[in-house]
């Protein structure tokens, strides 16, 4: 283990809440380590970085990771060539090019449809109701996998999500996380078969056209809908309901100062759906003074990094105004999510601006704040309005 002060979390505290935390191990011990964890977390922007482009320490292959014991080795859990190939391999699905000219407009169908349906309502749930199915339909048509149900789509996700960020061991969540990937597999094997013959834009197809091996197909499916799912899903219910809670910043929305995506980044810099990104130390170091291990287990804490005092000016505001330059809810350096574009154009281009404009009156349910869970992975349980 490396070297770094010690920090004791209570995790049903941090699972809660752990901006507190995260902000006296940035003030304290800006690199520590986490017994409960046994990881140690890198918290300030900067160390990040610059730390997560050096890939000959900081590896992102990890063989005895929870994510590659789960799910398989994908492209995230590779380094150098291994992962640009099977980057390159994804890039016709993922393209901004792409993104514009196909995705777009099922993206905006999707949504339209949805709407539809919540328009006979006066109210509802926008987290289950909204954000969950519009997410779910995209990463179908996305993945390839247009054989799966929006609800089974969002339970296989949650349950993978859940089973990554399970470092305390739980049994219950690893066994569910492994039907979710059985699930995952049987819905590939039904429809592989129809791809074959009729090639597609999806994830699937286009990993198969360009000859990679069933295993990285497999693990890459599971990759886009463990993150693919769970996280735009999270933002978009999120900043539905940072803008209804914050009316002063709507009002800059609607006034055209700020555009919807702004308003989705400043939400993913605030509260990040992905907190934290592993990394397995490859060779006996030191890095900013604290000396680490060979295979150590080090952790990114992106949602700490977009709230360092020394980047943002109101770090624990949600402003839609303020400087974004250095918030990195995206990660950083060759594994910088590969599925951003398509995250902004769902959210900041279709989701957000059709809702409002859809229901210009909305409104929250309940004046109590929403609740948010999740330190590895956060978003709200619920998110209640009315329109």
């Amino acid at each position: 283990m490396s070297n770094a002060p010690t920090y004791d979390l209570n995790m049903s505290r941090f699972w809660l809440d752990p901006y507190p935390d995260l902000k006296v191990m940035r003030a304290k011990f800006p690199i520590a380590y986490i017994p409960q964890l046994d990881a140690t977390l890198i918290t300030k922007r900067q160390a990040i970085f610059e730390n997560e482009k050096k890939t000959s320490i900081f590896s992102s292959n990890q063989p005895e990771g929870l994510m590659t014991q789960l799910m398989g080795q994908n492209m995230m859990r590779k380094d150098g060539n291994a992962h640009l190939n099977e980057r390159r391999a994804i890039f016709p699905t993922i393209s901004p090019k792409t993104t514009k000219l196909i995705w777009k407009q099922k993206f905006s169908d999707f949504a339209d449809t949805i709407l539809d349906k919540l328009a006979s309502q006066k109210g509802g749930d926008l987290m289950s109701e909204y954000a969950m199915p519009l997410s779910a339909q995209a990463l179908k048509e996305i993945t390839g996998l247009t054989n799966m149900e929006t609800k089974e789509m969002d339970r296989v996700s949650q349950g993978m999500i859940d089973g990554i960020a399970n470092y305390e061991g739980n049994k219950e969540i690893e066994q569910n996380c492994n039907r979710c990937t059985a699930a995952i597999d049987a819905h590939i094997d039904e429809i592989q078969p129809s791809l074959l013959k009729n090639p597609t834009n999806s994830l699937l197809s286009v990993q198969i056209q360009a000859g990679l091996s069933e295993e990285q197909i497999r693990a890459n499916i599971k990759l886009a809908i463990s993150g693919g799912q769970n996280e735009p899903r999270d933002a978009i219910a999120g900043t539905i309901w940072a803008l209804l809670h914050h009316p002063e910043q709507m009002k800059m929305i609607l006034a055209n100062k700020v555009s919807w995506l702004g308003a989705f980044e400043e939400f993913s810099r605030w509260i990040s759906p992905i907190g934290m990104s592993p990394r397995r130390i490859t060779k006996d170091c030191k890095v900013n003074q604290i000396s680490f291990a060979e295979n150590d287990r080090v952790f990114f804490m992106f949602g700490s990094a977009n709230r360092d005092e020394e980047c943002f000016k109101s770090p624990e505001t949600f402003d839609v105004l303020q400087d974004r330059t250095k918030s990195i809810p995206f990660g950083a350096g060759p594994h910088f999510c590969a599925g951003a574009a398509i995250s902004r154009c769902l959210i900041g281009e279709v989701a957000l601006p059709k809702l409002f404009d859809r229901f210009p009156n909305l409104k929250l349910a309940r004046k109590s704040d929403v609740q948010f869970r999740g330190w590895a992975f956060r978003g709200p349980l619920e998110v209640r309005c009315l329109w």
